[in-house]
């Protein structure tokens, strides 16, 4: 594809010198996609050239196309709307295409040079207190797919999960399982590990909430009773045991991560989502430590009278940060200056990816900038991957009320919406009970993945449990759905004994429907290539669905098995098995797997 679009603009060039007297670099020309609307395979934008050409835009379209038509092979004909040259491409250019595809697999490797080639993507890092919820699930499917992506360019990728598993909002969980627990655990309440903890943190801000009213009714300033409440003053009393390696706090600490670990392992298988590599912050922060004394004795932190450690960043634009509170526990950024660092160690990575919602973008910022200060090479390799949050139409999610959307919940929802939705259509013959399971199953984290992907991830996002599960439309089993297509044309074509590679060479003429597929297919490597530079897997989603769309007005248009010329069959075949492996490759970068029977 990128080979005919540089020999249309060398065309080009020819064409201005010829018509007009002007030799133009081919840097200046820019051919886009024809709109759907209109006639054409390739659009170049004409209004830039009006001053060198010393004509209005239309007239130098008419020009080129004229030119073109008359002395370039590879332009079958043109048409002009406005500013917009419009161009055909001749069906020999496209079929040749089409043959450079079929040389590689859909899934090779796509250049995309000077791009990072030693990459760490850090995502899902929940905390150890409360389950994953929908939230967690776009952060996760974010930076699953934003890895494979960049697999795809044929990067290093190392996925990391950052797990924080300590400090005061732990603390919170443990503190409430201590005072209400009873010493129920997840085997004697039927209940996943996560749940649990996520029950009790659940507790304790409904309680903790009761006491500060309380001091509030005996004149208590309302600022005061936040920080002197007895379940406030009893988590950070358990905080300081805990850095202080108190036994009996430690132990409740690693039986309660423990019940969290499992469930959230459950959750990952669930979802489809892995990990090369785990970090704890309880494993990192004490490096933090180090990089805080660090930086005191550089000069480049500061103490202040009640021993707390700070960094100025007012000269960056940003404001003066705590490091290290009074009474020397560390605070969030102090372990993830200890976890830039270990990555680094570990991986010597020329970008680290922090998928992390757009409400720590202050936090991000303020981590590279104390980086910098320390003058640690790594500072600079630094990228925040910022998403919009995800809200209800009720609102804002809040974990400490308990009104967030459960991810192990939804995930049911949209498995039990596939398997209503498919029974519905009654297309379930020939299948066992067990490949019914994993078809729905397959159906249902399909649409919500694409659900949360197709989405720009910059973009904040309404969740509308409706129209996530519907399976019509832009969706995933959409998509889904046309791939199963093209698994039972190449069933057929077996039954019928037609090998699917047949030659197809002497085909000389296309279906305008055979063209438009081919051009579908020759804009992979683009697409992955831009969704790789931009970290926007809504970009191959978006692709996935044009590719789906394309494929089934080809169905409907042209014949495949009832075309009389058995070379156009065969090209036919071909066009239908390339854009099954294509729908897979492209479903694959984003986590979602593809059935063979719909």
């Amino acid at each position: 594809m990128q080979q005919l679009e540089n020999s249309l603009k060398t065309a080009l060039q020819a064409a201005a010198t010829a018509v007009f007297g002007v030799e133009i670099p081919a840097a200046s020309l820019t051919l886009q996609p024809t709109r759907k609307e209109f006639v054409g395979s390739f659009t170049l934008v004409t209004f830039p050239l009006t001053k060198s050409f010393g004509k209005g835009p239309e007239q130098i379209g008419q020009a080129l196309g004229e030119w073109l038509r008359a002395n370039e092979p590879r332009v079958s004909g043109y048409n002009v709307v406005k500013g917009f040259l419009n161009l055909e491409v001749a069906d020999s250019e496209w079929l040749q295409v089409f043959n450079q595809l079929c040389a590689q697999p859909a899934e090779a490797p796509v250049s995309l040079p000077d791009a990072p080639r030693n990459v760490v993507v850090e995502y899902s890092s929940p905390n150890t207190n409360k389950p994953l919820h929908l939230g967690h699930l776009r952060n996760n499917f974010l930076g699953y797919s934003v890895a494979e992506i960049l697999k795809a360019t044929g990067a290093t990728v190392t996925k990391a999960n950052l797990v924080n598993d300590r400090g005061i909002h732990i603390c919170k969980s443990m503190i409430a399982y201590q005072r209400f627990g009873q010493g129920e655990t997840p085997q004697s309440v039927g209940m996943k590990g996560d749940h649990l903890a996520g029950k009790y943190y659940v507790l304790f801000e409904k309680h903790y909430r009761e006491e500060i009213r309380q001091l509030e009714a005996e004149g208590v300033a309302t600022d005061v009773a936040k920080k002197s409440a007895p379940l406030m003053t009893e988590a950070q009393q358990m905080l300081q045991a805990w850095e202080a390696g108190d036994e009996d706090v430690v132990s409740l600490w690693r039986q309660m991560n423990g019940w969290v670990y499992e469930g959230f392992d459950e959750t990952y298988r669930t979802i489809g989502v892995d990990f090369d590599k785990f970090y704890y912050e309880s494993g990192t922060y004490l490096l933090g430590k180090e990089r805080v004394e660090e930086g005191l004795q550089k000069g480049v932190f500061f103490k202040k009278e009640n021993g707390s450690v700070w960094v100025d960043l007012q000269a960056e634009g940003l404001d003066e940060k705590l490091l290290l509170r009074a009474d020397g526990t560390s605070v969030y950024i102090t372990q993830d200056l200890g976890t830039a660092e270990l990555k680094y160690q570990d991986f010597g990575y020329d970008s680290s990816i922090y998928v992390i919602a757009d409400e720590q973008n202050y936090h991000m910022q303020v981590l590279q900038a104390t980086l910098r200060k320390l003058g640690k090479p790594y500072a600079e390799a630094i990228h925040h991957l910022s998403y919009g949050m995800v809200d209800l139409p009720s609102g804002k999610m809040k974990s400490r009320e308990g009104t967030v959307v459960d991810a192990d919940e939804l995930v049911r929802d949209v498995v039990a919406a596939a398997k209503a939705a498919t029974l519905e259509k009654g297309k379930t013959e020939g299948l066992t009970d067990a490949e019914l399971e994993e078809l729905y199953h397959m159906l249902g984290l399909g649409a919500l993945k694409y659900y949360l992907l197709k989405v720009d991830p910059k973009k904040r996002m309404l969740f509308n449990p409706e129209e996530s599960v519907n399976l019509e439309g832009d969706t995933g089993p959409f998509i889904q759905y046309s791939h199963s297509r093209t698994a039972a044309v190449r069933r057929k074509a077996v039954e019928l004994g037609v090998d699917e590679t047949a030659d197809w060479s002497t085909v000389t003429e296309l279906h305008s429907a055979d063209s438009e597929l081919i051009q579908e297919l020759a804009r992979y490597s683009a697409v992955v290539a831009e969704a790789a530079k931009n970290l926007s897997p809504a970009v191959v989603a978006q692709y996935a669905y044009d590719l789906a769309r394309n494929y089934n007005r080809f169905y409907a248009k042209v014949p495949i098995f009832a075309e009389a010329d058995l070379a156009k069959r065969n090209l036919r075949l071909a066009l239908s098995a390339r854009t099954g492996e294509q729908i897979k490759a492209a479903f694959g970068l984003l986590g979602i797997q593809v059935p063979e029977r719909m």
